[in-house]
C-alpha cells in the first residue's frame, strides 16, 4: 500500500466502469521491456499542471480517470524517469506505455 493513499492499480477495470462513458488513462509502466513497479506515476493536463498520482502495481500497471484532452503521463522511479503523452478526445480505454530508464 502506497503512503500518498493512491488506489490500487491492476489491468482490469473495476466493477461498474463503462469505458463508453467515462476516459480511461489505462498503461503500463516498463524499463528495457520489463514491468516497474513502485513507481509514481503523474497524470499532468495540457497546461502541464498536476492533476494525480497513482503508484505503478507489481506489474507495472497505471490507470487514471480523466476528462477529455490532451495528457501527459509521467513516472518517476529509481531507475529512471520516463513520460509519455496521450490524446483522449472521448470516453474509451486508451492505452498509455511509459518506458523510464
Amino acid at each position: 500500500m502506497s503512503s500518498c493513499g493512491a488506489p490500487e492499480q491492476g489491468n482490469a477495470l473495476p466493477a461498474g466502469i463503462d469505458p463508453g462513458k467515462e476516459v480511461v488513462l489505462n498503461g503500463k509502466v516498463t524499463n528495457s521491456g520489463s514491468p516497474v513497479a513502485g513507481a509514481f506515476v503523474r497524470l499532468l493536463d495540457g497546461t502541464g499542471e498536476f492533476t494525480a498520482e497513482v503508484v505503478s502495481s507489481p506489474e507495472g500497471d497505471f490507470r487514471f480517470f480523466a476528462a477529455p484532452g490532451s495528457w501527459t503521463v509521467r513516472a518517476l522511479h529509481r531507475t529512471g524517469n520516463g513520460e509519455s503523452r496521450v490524446t483522449a478526445e472521448g470516453p474509451g480505454l486508451h492505452e498509455v506505455a511509459v518506458a523510464v530508464g
